[in-house]
């Protein structure tokens, strides 16, 4: 282990059996991306996907590092979190559409096109780029000022987000309501189906940018809320309680539970998340 990573694993505040149990895990991820890069001169995009608190942005900030130190490629991370709109957008979304796109998270809830012009802007190697951020704490974006400045442009982008790479649902599995969120509060389907329709169309565009596909597949939708609660516990400021978290966690059942049946067979590699938040590696590109 390097000082750097020995470092990185110090100011997370994470514990030894993460580097015990992850680190290795995330070093074989890191040289199958690598080898993946050296096919080619362009940048390569890896899209990074799992359930809430699953541990998609402390593995896609080791792979960051690893990929420096071991490989020696430049690496930087974009979360979909970070394309959130404002509160005030999605005010003015659940007026025109429905009242359920108050609440981040599910496709409608992102500014899509920014993302695709930061990866284009990466493709065509037009740097320096501030990459954009979001506060879940205050829930708005970070300002402007504050978006970190990448100065050289890199070989790998690490994209990472709960439905990075889902594609859309059947429209037959839109007719019955997944839980009571949606039988109470989306009784005609509208939220779910624009949120489906919005799958299907930008963010499939966004999605096509992805070169590589990581899925870190976690238990079943059960598992979702207590580590959902534990990474809301770690956020600064105030934070949702267990009720609260339900609440939230009820707005991505619908599609998680999709990504948990359909996801696994669109990996480039596989990644098991025991419920102790212990990553194992299932599968790898031969």
């Amino acid at each position: 282990m390097t000082p750097a990573i020995r470092d990185w694993l110090a100011s997370e505040h994470l514990p030894d059996s993460y580097a015990r149990t992850a680190l290795p895990v995330a070093e074989q991820v890191a040289t199958a991306i690598a080898i993946r890069r050296s096919r080619s001169h362009h940048l390569l995009v890896v899209g990074l996907q799992g359930v809430q608190g699953s541990g998609k942005s402390t593995m896609a900030a080791l792979l960051e590092l690893l990929l420096c130190e071991q490989h020696g490629l430049g690496a930087a991370r974009l979360s979909l979190d970070d394309l959130y709109l404002s509160q005030a957008e999605r005010a003015q979304l659940a007026r025109k559409v429905h009242p359920l796109f108050v609440t981040r998270g599910v496709p409608g809830t992102h500014d899509v096109a920014k993302g695709i012009a930061v990866i284009n802007a990466l493709r065509e190697g037009r740097v320096p780029l501030a990459l954009p951020r979001f506060s879940k704490a205050r829930d708005e974006p970070e300002a402007v000022e504050l978006w970190p400045i990448l100065r050289q442009a890199p070989n790998v982008l690490i994209f990472e987000g709960w439905c990075i790479g889902v594609p859309p649902q059947p429209d037959a599995a839109l007719d019955q309501p997944v839980n009571t969120l949606e039988a109470k509060e989306d009784p005609d389907g509208v939220w779910r189906r624009t949120v489906n329709a919005r799958l299907d169309q930008d963010y499939a565009r966004l999605f096509a940018q992805i070169d590589m596909q990581i899925v870190l597949r976690a238990p079943g939708f059960e598992q979702v809320a207590s580590w959902r609660l534990r990474q809301e516990q770690r956020l600064p400021g105030g934070h949702m309680d267990a009720s609260a978290v339900a609440r939230f966690v009820s707005h991505y059942e619908r599609l998680t539970r999709h990504a948990l049946n359909v996801m696994p067979e669109r990996a480039d590699i596989l990644i098991d998340v025991l419920a102790d938040q212990t990553p194992v590696l299932v599968r790898r590109p031969a």
